[in-house]
């Protein structure tokens, strides 16, 4: 490579191919790096706009300072070089564990990553036909096969361990020139997809997420694979009471067409499915059998935990006791908020036990003797698992928490005045309960008088009903709050209006006809009606700003180049094929070939959540406005993400809208300074109320 390509405009599109005997799905960038058998076998590069360069260096004797390797050996070393990969995490990991270069996350640029701000998919296979690219320049399909061939050991049965260059030679030929069309395909991708948010802070912030994966968060090890032994000790327990109790026609908890039928058959009790919430509500009935409360008791038990989380933790933790790579930076794609990777963080179950409880139970685990103090050892693992992560001697982990966040900021975007001096109020100490508040404002009660029950229903309609959600939206949120329906009916049909019971009648009338009863009794129905009506109808702006929403978009959609607002703070833009919507931090959400149906209904092409495929995606201004909302809210929790790191309080972790520091174990650091950076006033974000709180322990929580 001619020395004077290598400048401050320079571009390296780099990648690589690897074996390893470890497992990546299983282990993890990291570990999967670590391993001894693990080995780049072939590397792959492009500068600028040159063809491609493919090396294999199975082939090479003397490693990479051999005179083959030492160009792209003087590129990667070249601090003036940009280096761009699709997935650069692993290719970054990788380099640093088998050739020992190590650059910094700030010398790298990500093309999977530059697709998820813009709310398209990561794959490189997936984003050539979303972006029409030509069939020569997408990533060959047929590479999948060769993956499977080139960079695992063969299966079982075969007589060699490996398929090689010499073992598959027309094969490995096939390999090398699927290797080259990985580089056109990143290269295309990169020149096809917009930067609106992959430059200035959104780039900043994915260098500092790269660095806090990189440094990631220590393991309890013991904890972990306590919890897999207690876990499988009583799930051999509980398959033999079931196999007791059907004598011998279920073979475990585990097996619901099983279970499902022999209920039906030996008790006639017919179920519709065994889902957590249906068999809570059937324990409720007095009636029923003592047999079927038994297998339904039973099953509970056994269902609520899995070692998933666990087993990951033990599978892919470092040699140093470190968990890394547990964050996808925009992984939840148009709102751009993180995804959790490996154990999947961000959906750690909610503890059902008191924080002492757990303490001992963690204790009781490690010394291997759970089951002298606890009867219920998957409520216990379930409850402890935030307990794997620990920090290590001499520090500890200083953890803050973003009050309502989401709730904050759709009353800011909207402008809902009386709410937004509410959460003042509150964070002041002079205010109400935000979820008492709700209630009392729907039903025009005094926020002091609001019962425990009132200020559940309040809670629930505050989290279900923000997003132009009907009774369906606050069902959801009842499930997770394990609500009872049939007490709430008795709580609303007492307390509401006699207008309002009357408009819900009507609602119900429509409903039957429309067949949109989802199964409930009138008066469960009725009541979830009456919350809806009566939450809506104590925030005007909020609905104004659903309703602003949806026309701002059609009108946007409709006429290309022009500016419309969505709301008071929400710009809204089309650009070719593009529908941009402009946050108040500056960033976009993004929706690709947005379009207004004969009907009125907006669409926009995107993977479906349901099917999980790319398609045809309808939206509405309620949705509009959640994606807004929670696109915002993930704005302030990466600028305190940003300001704890250069103030002191490195993140290992962040769940949410929380973030969980390693520090010294001294007294300057404190969950109230970790707080206080979180809520700093931004540049754009005057008249937000910010709040948060948390503590400092050694072990996680849930606080």
């Amino acid at each position: 490579m001619p020395a004077n390509r290598v400048n401050p405009m320079t571009i390296l599109w780099f990648d690589c191919e690897t074996y390893s005997e470890a497992d990546l799905k299983t282990a993890g960038t990291h570990r999967y790096a670590e391993d001894e058998s693990t080995e780049i076998t072939v590397a792959q590069w492009a500068i600028d706009d040159d063809e491609p360069v493919v090396l294999d260096c199975t082939a090479l004797v003397g490693f990479y300072r051999s005179n083959p390797m030492q160009p792209l050996f003087d590129l990667l070393q070249d601090p003036s070089v940009t280096i761009v990969a699709h997935n650069s995490a692993f290719d970054r990991t990788l380099l640093r564990h088998c050739w020992g270069i190590d650059m910094p996350p700030e010398r790298w640029r990500d093309t999977m990553v530059q697709a998820y701000v813009h709310g398209l998919p990561g794959a490189l296979g997936k984003l050539g036909p979303i972006l029409e690219m030509p069939l020569d320049e997408q990533k060959d399909k047929r590479g999948t096969q060769l993956i499977q061939l080139f960079c695992k050991p063969r299966p079982k049965g075969h007589t060699l361990r490996r398929a090689t260059r010499e073992t598959h030679p027309a094969e490995w030929a096939e390999f090398l020139e699927y290797s080259r069309q990985d580089i056109i395909a990143m290269r295309e991708v990169a020149r096809r997809l917009p930067e609106w948010n992959y430059r200035g802070d959104v780039l900043a912030q994915w260098h500092l997420d790269q660095r806090i994966n990189d440094r990631g968060f220590l393991v309890d090890v013991d904890l972990a694979r306590a919890a897999i032994d207690a876990v499988a000790d009583e799930q051999r327990r509980l398959r033999a009471e079931v196999q007791d109790a059907t004598l011998g026609e279920v073979s475990g908890p585990s097996k619901r067409d099983e279970l499902l039928r022999f209920i039906l058959e030996a008790y006639d009790v017919e179920l519709p499915d065994m889902r957590a919430d249906t068999l809570r509500r059937r324990l409720e009935d007095p009636e029923l059998p003592e047999g079927v409360r038994l297998l339904l008791s039973i099953r509970l038990e056994a269902t609520k935990t899995s070692t998933a989380k666990y087993r990951a933790l033990v599978n892919a933790v470092s040699s140093d006791g470190r968990l890394r790579n547990t964050l996808q930076f925009a992984g939840a794609q148009r709102t751009m908020r993180w995804a959790g990777r490996i154990f999947q963080p961000q959906n750690m179950p909610r503890p059902v036990l008191e924080q002492t409880q757990i303490d001992a139970g963690i204790a009781a685990l490690k010394a291997g003797c759970v089951t002298d103090f606890f009867d219920d050892v998957m409520e216990l693992t379930s409850s402890a698992i935030r307990g794997a992560i620990i920090a290590p001697p001499g520090r500890k982990l200083v953890v803050a928490d973003l009050s309502n966040i989401e709730g904050r900021m759709l009353a800011w975007l909207a402008g809902e005045t009386w709410k937004l001096r509410a959460f003042a109020d509150f964070d002041a100490g002079t205010g109400a309960d935000l979820y008492k508040l709700a209630y009392a404002r729907s039903f025009n009660v005094d926020a002091k008088a609001v019962s425990k029950g009132q200020r559940q229903i309040g809670k629930v309609m505050e989290l279900g009903l923000g997003y132009e959600g009907g009774v369906a939206a606050f069902l959801t949120f009842a499930a997770v709050y394990r609500m009872d329906l049939a007490e709430l009916a008795d709580a609303v049909h007492t307390t509401a209006p006699g207008e309002s019971i009357a408009r819900a009648y009507g609602m119900w009338d429509w409903a039957v006809k429309k067949k949109r009863t989802l199964g409930l009794e009138k008066s469960i129905w009725t009541a979830c009606e009456v919350l809806k009506h009566a939450w809506r109808e104590a925030h005007p702006a909020t609905t104004a700003l659903w309703a602003a929403a949806g026309d701002a978009v059609r009108a946007a959609i409709q006429n290309p180049g022009q500016t419309f607002d969505a709301g008071p703070r929400i710009k809204v833009r089309r650009d070719g094929a593009w529908l941009r919507c402009r946050l108040p931090s500056g960033r976009y959400v993004c929706y690709l070939q947005p379009r207004v149906e004969d009907d009125g209904q907006i669409t926009y092409m995107g993977v479906s959540q349901y099917t999980r495929r790319w398609e045809r995606i309808k939206t509405y201004g309620g949705r509009l406005v959640e994606n807004w909302t929670q696109a915002a809210a993930r704005d302030v929790i990466a600028a305190g993400v940003t300001e704890a790191d250069a103030n002191g309080y490195p993140p290992v972790l962040h769940v949410h809208d929380e973030i969980i520091a390693e520090t010294p174990d001294a007294a300057e650091f404190t969950a109230a300074g970790l707080a206080a950076l979180m809520t700093r006033p931004l540049p754009w974000s005057a008249g937000l109320p910010l709040a948060a709180a948390g503590f400092e322990a050694r072990r996680y929580r849930k606080d």
